[in-house]
C-alpha cells in the first residue's frame, strides 16, 4: 500500500496522519526548547526528529497540509 501516491511531495494520504505528524513535531520542538540547557544533545536530537516529522521546515509541513486538503477535495469531486 503506497500512502504517498498522488499527494505531492510533502502531502500525506490521510489528513489525520498529516496532523499527527505536525503534533508530534510540535511536541518535540517544545521539549527541545524547554530542556535545551539541561540536555543539550537530546534537545538537538529532538529538533532533528521534529524536522524529519515535518519533512522539512514548518513551511514545508504547511505546504503539505494544503496538498493533502486539495487532494481530499479533488477525490471527493471525482466520485
Amino acid at each position: 500500500m503506497n500512502y504517498f501516491r498522488g499527494v505531492g511531495m510533502f502531502g500525506s494520504a490521510f489528513l489525520g496522519a498529516h496532523l499527527m505528524r505536525g503534533a508530534a513535531a510540535a511536541a518535540l520542538l517544545a521539549w527541545a526548547i524547554v530542556y535545551q540547557t539541561a540536555h543539550p544533545w537530546l534537545s538537538l536530537g529532538a529538533g532533528v526528529a521534529a524536522l524529519v516529522a515535518l519533512r522539512g521546515c514548518p513551511m514545508c509541513w504547511t505546504v503539505g497540509l494544503v496538498e493533502t486538503l486539495s487532494q481530499g477535495r479533488r477525490d471527493s469531486t471525482i466520485r
